[in-house]
């Protein structure tokens, strides 16, 4: 079996920690990984992999031949695309990842332009209100917005957003302005489930952070729900300022609380290949992240 197969299979393997999870990334059969790795560490006369029922972990030596593995695979790509002049045209698919509010605001917008500028590539978006495991789901880019756990993923920074306060200027003229956080506790609070802090809502920085227990009397699934009955006058809602700056500006919403902010969450876009990604993953997360990091909404 071909050298450069058996290792483009171990790196798959490793980097799913699944022999199941590859097979379907590669479109080849379970068993088909499970000889290609036995054949491999015949070939090497070295454990790459120790194999539970439930977890593929690499060894100290197929830790160091993952890295070596990576590299030779990677290099064979970029003379593969130079030779075929791949660089110059991005062609093939790619599949993106992003929050369901920020993709269609942000995101879209930049695959859209991308597959106007290369007509031989092909996008699948994936715009979803979870965390996608890109390894398992083949997913090649992901927009995320939050902290990054340590991962094996390159982050390229590309701004931020902030968890921001507001309502309608007519609930407020009715019901008076909250000008402190436990003030919340005698509004009508509007609770998006989806925020991943629940009814707790984190004001402040460092020394003067200080959390409320607030007690919705709307709670809804979407951001977008929440914009709507905010604006509808209902009550005061939590949202992600990108998400209403538009609205600010033309003054149907309106901040409160601003003193009170917690620090602002960065944004990144993250893909798998390192320095050794193909053309179309290079030069689409080239485009989004300049795109990303012009746009002042996200600063």
């Amino acid at each position: 079996m071909d050298k450069l197969h058996l290792m483009t299979v171990y790196v798959a393997v490793a980097e799913a920690q699944s022999f199941a999870v590859s097979a379907r990334r590669l479109g080849i059969s379970p068993p088909s990984v499970t000889r290609a790795i036995a054949m491999l560490e015949h070939e090497l006369g070295v454990k790459l992999l120790t194999r539970t029922t439930r977890h593929v972990r690499v060894t100290d030596a197929g830790q160091r031949y993952l890295d070596d593995a990576r590299r030779i695979l990677g290099a064979v790509t970029e003379a593969d695309e130079a030779a075929a002049g791949i660089n110059a045209e991005p062609r093939g698919h790619l599949t993106v990842t992003a929050p369901s509010l920020f993709g269609k605001m942000f995101v879209l917008p930049g695959i859209v332009e991308f597959l106007q500028r290369h007509p031989a590539m092909e996008v699948s978006a994936l715009l979803l209100d979870r965390v996608v495991n890109m390894l398992e789901e083949g997913v090649d880019v992901g927009v995320r917005i939050g902290e990054l756990p340590d991962s094996s993923m390159t982050a390229i920074r590309v701004g931020q957003v902030r968890r921001v306060v507001c309502a309608s200027p007519c609930y407020l003229q009715a019901h008076g302005t909250p000008l402190t956080p436990d003030a919340l506790l005698q509004h009508r609070i509007i609770n998006t489930n989806n925020m991943g802090a629940g009814c707790e809502w984190k004001f402040g920085h460092a020394t003067n952070a200080m959390t409320v227990h607030v007690r919705p009397r709307l709670s809804v699934t979407t951001n977008d729900a929440a914009i709507e009955a905010a604006m509808q006058g209902f009550g005061i809602a939590r949202i992600l300022s990108y998400q209403v700056a538009g609205l600010f500006e033309t003054g149907v919403l309106a901040p409160v609380l601003s003193d009170y902010e917690p620090p602002a969450m960065p944004i990144h876009v993250i893909y798998r290949e390192g320095r050794h990604a193909s053309a179309k993953v290079r030069t689409f997360v080239d485009m989004m992240v300049m795109r990303l990091q012009d746009d002042s909404t996200l600063h």
